[in-house]
């Protein structure tokens, strides 16, 4: 397992280099939205310096949409991947933003650090007891009245994108994460107190919004 981990990073670490211009040949004009539609979900109006955690932060999109709305928030973007905190780091030179390297199932964190935890299209990666860890550790680490926002692909409805969408779930390997991608909230709901789902304008990505 820990072999397929240093390998999982390697190739994390290479895809680093590729990975926004990726990002932008596959989400087009819905990269943006989705952001500033996760943002908008989060509902830190009234807090003057709100604290958010990013986990499974990439090359930092999701925190510099933050840094965006909120310029006082403290801010932590969290990955396993040295390659992508790096490109993070040099896309967001201006802002505050803290980035941490590690394992999710393991956050680095105090109990009710943060008002908001997040984590955007990567939860699927994680597998079996891996993924529960990863969620019992953001539980942990919110506020009592805070939210975990977890948003994930949707099944796509084109036809031939769907086929690629099918392909890549049997490539994933774990049954429970398919269920996961493809809309199982019953674990989730053993987790938070309160899972709320809503999708994004585009349709192509859904937002579930936890209650501890």
């Amino acid at each position: 397992m820990e072999g397929l981990r240093v390998g999982r990073r390697k190739y994390y670490n290479l895809f680093s280099y590729f990975y926004d211009a990726f990002i932008r040949l596959h989400a087009r004009q819905d990269e943006d939205d989705t952001r500033h539609f996760l943002v908008d979900a989060a509902q830190l109006e009234t807090k003057p310096a709100p604290s958010i955690l990013d986990v499974c932060c990439g090359t930092g999109s999701v925190i510099l949409a933050f840094a965006e709305r909120y310029p006082e928030a403290l801010l932590v973007g969290y990955d396993f991947s040295h390659g992508m905190l790096r490109k993070a780091q040099e896309k967001e030179a201006d802002t505050r933003a803290l980035y941490v390297e590690g394992d999710a199932a393991e956050l680095p964190f105090s109990a009710r650090s943060f008002d908001v935890v997040s984590c955007s299209h990567a939860l699927y990666e994680l597998k079996g007891q891996a993924r529960e860890r990863a969620l019992w550790e953001m539980k942990r680490v919110t506020h009592p009245d805070g939210v975990v926002l977890l948003m994930e692909h949707e099944v796509p409805s084109h036809p031939f994108v769907k086929f690629l969408f099918k392909v890549r779930l049997i490539t994933m390997g774990s049954g429970d994460a398919r269920e996961f991608v493809k809309g199982g909230l019953q674990r989730l709901r053993k987790i938070f107190s309160r899972v709320d789902l809503t999708h994004s304008q585009s349709g192509k990505s859904r937002l579930m919004i936890c209650k501890k």
